[in-house]
């Protein structure tokens, strides 16, 4: 019997894809596109996210794009309700937005600490309340958290980065468990180690590549591209009883010891 593809077929649907200027966020929301969503981008900086419409657009991709702070509950809310209304229905929503800072964890800086907990954790919260509260009336809808495998993992220098992304987790099974009922469907991505603008300063160390190298069986860092044949399945009919799973895109470094 022939695989039906056309389940993996997005066309019709409309993603909305958080901290999407550049990075993972800007590969996903490309391959969501690719497999024939609309595109709603999201930045802070919006000469960044008019840049990155602009090349999907110039790529024949339905793209536009929103400005508003993640971290910030009502304006997420605002925001929302303004593609909805202006736009149309968010079908897909991929919660990447995301930061990092390094420093060994007696040395953390408080503002430091908060400045992860509202980037990585807290706008999972924002922005996922405000899509599904139109969501559910619809009764179908599709969120994917960005993970890492940091939600396993541990490293040093990175433990509240390791607590957000363990949370993350955590919440993904949190949102399936209120929300399935309402034909919802939530999922997480955890990426591995993958050569991004983020990991730059690790991408550029040989002594890290060479352990993460060593580390992990496929022997190499991850590309970007290599993210959008999971945020494709898990944004389309062939995932629909898929529920609160972390799909881990790791190279196998989650796999050995």
């Amino acid at each position: 019997m022939a695989t039906d593809f056309s389940l993996f077929d997005l066309s019709g649907k409309r993603a909305l894809v958080t901290g999407s200027g550049r990075g993972i966020g800007f590969a996903l929301a490309r391959g969501l596109a690719a497999a024939g969503a609309e595109i709603i981008l999201n930045d802070i900086e919006e000469s960044r996210v008019a840049t990155a419409a602009e090349e999907l657009r110039g790529a024949g991709h339905r793209t536009g794009y929103s400005v508003f702070d993640v971290t910030a509950h009502q304006d997420a809310a605002d925001a929302v309700a303004r593609v909805e209304e202006t736009v149309g229905p968010i079908d897909i929503l991929v919660n990447n937005a995301g930061i990092q800072r390094r420093a060994p964890l007696e040395e953390f800086k408080p503002e430091d600490w908060d400045a992860i907990l509202k980037v990585n954790l807290s706008s999972v919260f924002h922005v996922s309340q405000a899509v599904a509260r139109h969501m559910i009336p619809r009764g179908r809808g599709k969120i994917i958290n960005i993970c890492s495998v940091q939600s396993m993992l541990a490293r040093p220098t990175i433990a509240p980065y390791a607590a957000t992304k363990g949370a993350v987790a955590m919440f993904t099974k949190a949102q399936c468990t209120d929300w399935a009922k309402h034909g919802l469907q939530v999922n997480g991505i955890a990426p591995g180690y993958f050569a991004t603008e983020m990991n730059k300063a690790l991408v550029e160390n040989d002594e890290f590549s060479s352990w993460l190298c060593r580390r992990t069986p496929a022997g190499r860092w991850g590309k970007v591209e290599e993210l959008v044949g999971a945020a494709v399945f898990l944004s389309s009919a062939a995932a629909d009883f898929v529920n609160g799973q972390v799909l881990y895109v790791d190279g196998g470094l989650t796999s050995c010891v």
